[in-house]
């Protein structure tokens, strides 16, 4: 067998492993994709679905012109599988893009299922095939893999806490206390149900979160918490007004008698038959029985049936400036790529994303091209920049924001620097594809309102 001819082995059948197999095989590369679940769960899954979404429903702001908005439309420029079907399976949210997470994962799971250039095995992998090898094991790598890892890297590893996010059903919910409205009416400018709060009930709430009893994290692994993904009793702590400007800021948002609310908790619908809803950013470790008895102080939950209450779990990644090249090859084995949050990016999309780019990376390989990788000009580029050039010194995860890009040659206004930003990347990324033969995607989605933001 020529070496051309020989299957890249992807272990992970997450955001990462899903998006990476399925790129493969546009290439005509064979795939084996390795996947644990439903055999072997995690803390955090749920079911044996690929690209399962364990936390949040959203893909983050679909703007054109913010740092996700570009990330999304470079994916969609090579055709992403994972883009592709959160937009067949969105929900209203704002100027989000957000998903029926069972219709998502359905839709990604059908397209690998249905294609015959990848093979997929049900099973824990304990040691590393041969070739070329893919690891987007997650943030929750089995010991197996973590203990491949750790014989390569020495002990280096990092982690942090990620927490997940209550879902309640709506039936349960007293909606003529709840509003419907999105922040300055994004979107369609009712996609969020809205629970507002007094100055009273406010600081009743903010002394019951304080107050609540939480799972205790171990002593020897230390606090460490993801800045963007914080327990709202992390947040609640931090000052009595630190969630009144976190999750439950009342910014562009009027209630049906005019006035602003003092605070507010948002709901986002959760799935397409609108029966549940998530309570977007209340991440929590509180105790199951505290969680239940503090949300029910929110007004219309008073009755709330809870489908899904918060849990934080370990999120583990490697030291990336010091471990990663340019291609997400591991310098002490080359062959081995990672992929996802195990490397150090953070979020859905970017996971996505580094799945997508190795991909691309070794198809150009396959066909016996050289190549400069993604440059740094562009979303996919930049997140490889923070990787590898960030300092290895308390190296933290990351989302995809303008701090990671090249910077500007001019300085410019925020509107307009945020407009030349994502004009900078679009150039960049087709200029890079058509220098490596790489046909562009058709994309419709340009379209999108330039202020449109996360809700």
């Amino acid at each position: 067998m020529n070496v051309s001819e020989d299957p890249i082995h992807v272990i992970g059948g997450g955001l990462a492993g899903s998006e990476c197999a399925f790129q493969l095989a546009r290439q005509d590369i064979p795939v084996v994709l390795h996947e644990m679940r439903p055999q072997r769960q995690t803390p955090a899954h749920q079911t044996g679905a690929f690209a399962e979404l364990v936390c949040s429903n959203s893909f983050r702001s679909d703007d054109p012109h913010h740092p996700a908005g570009v990330l999304k439309r470079e994916m969609e420029a090579f055709s992403s599988l994972v883009i592709g079907s959160a937009r067949a399976a969105a929900v209203p949210a704002g100027g989000a893009l957000a998903v029926d997470r069972d219709q998502y994962a359905a839709r990604v799971g059908a397209a690998l299922e249905a294609d015959p250039r990848i093979e997929i095995r049900r099973h824990e992998v304990t040691e590393l095939p041969a070739g070329d090898v893919v690891m987007a094991t997650g943030p929750l790598t089995s010991d197996a893999m973590s203990e491949i890892l750790i014989s390569l890297l020495g002990d280096e590893y990092l982690y942090f806490y990620d927490a997940i996010a209550p879902i309640v059903d709506t039936d349960s919910l007293d909606h003529t206390v709840l509003f419907a409205a999105s922040r300055y009416g994004k979107g369609s400018g009712d996609d969020y149900l809205n629970a507002p709060m007094d100055r009273e009930q406010y600081l009743a709430f903010h002394q019951a979160v304080v107050e609540a009893d939480v799972v205790p994290l171990r002593e020897f692994e230390g606090k460490l918490f993801f800045e963007g993904c914080l327990p709202i009793e992390e947040m609640a702590r931090r000052g009595v007004d630190t969630l009144r400007f976190g999750p439950m800021k009342p910014v562009g948002l009027t209630q049906p008698d005019g006035t602003r609310p003092y605070a507010v908790v948002q709901l986002r619908q959760e799935n397409l038959a609108r029966t549940h809803y998530n309570l977007v950013g209340f991440q929590s470790r509180m105790t199951w029985g505290e969680q239940k008895r503090v949300l029910r102080m929110i007004p219309g939950l008073e009755q709330a049936r809870f489908e899904r209450l918060g849990q934080v779990h370990r999120n583990t990644f490697i030291n990336a400036p010091t471990h990663l090249d340019k291609l997400y090859r591991l310098k002490a084995l080359p062959r081995l790529r990672l992929a996802g949050q195990i490397t150090g990016v953070e979020g859905y999309l970017e996971s996505a994303a580094s799945g997508l780019a190795i991909a691309i990376y070794l198809g150009l390989e396959r066909r016996g091209q050289s190549f400069e990788p993604l440059p740094a000009t562009t979303a996919l580029g930049a997140m490889v920049r923070h990787l590898t050039e960030a300092p290895a010194k308390n190296f933290q995860p990351a989302n995809i924001n303008y701090g990671l890009f090249e910077p500007l040659d001019v300085r410019l206004r925020k509107r307009e620097r945020r407009q030349r930003y994502a004009e900078r990347a679009k150039e960049e990324l087709e200029r890079w594809m058509r220098r490596y033969g790489i046909d562009i995607a058709d994309t419709t989605t340009d379209d999108m309102p330039v202020e449109a933001t996360a809700g």
